[in-house]
């Protein structure tokens, strides 16, 4: 078992895109094998627009964040913190694990 208030823990790697939406801009988008098993998580999770509230690692950072819907898949944010503390930017290749707990959690 995951975890009682744990609806989902993913890990993947992807490389580090811009996206001019909502501050941070920078962002890694979640491979197409986890968005199915995200928008389950998200029916106990998700506190509107779609967005998934999540806790993050990036390297040896350790992060809350939201999980942002952008097409067919979700975005995580790379925040400037994250960037600084792990020395990624754009275009860079991160190994990312998520986690994502019912709301109240």
């Amino acid at each position: 078992m995951i975890g009682d208030d744990i609806l989902a823990r993913i890990a993947f790697s992807g490389a580090i895109v811009e996206w001019r939406g909502p501050a941070p801009f920078l962002f890694v988008p979640v491979p197409d094998e986890h968005v199915a098993e995200l928008r389950y998580a998200a029916r106990e999770a998700s506190y509107g627009w779609g967005c998934i509230p999540a806790t993050a690692r990036i390297g040896d950072t350790d992060f809350t964040t939201s999980l942002f819907p952008r097409g067919a898949t979700y975005f995580l944010p790379v925040k400037v913190a994250v960037q600084r503390a792990e020395g990624v930017g754009l275009g860079d290749r991160v190994t990312a694990t998520i986690a994502i707990r019912q709301r109240g959690s």
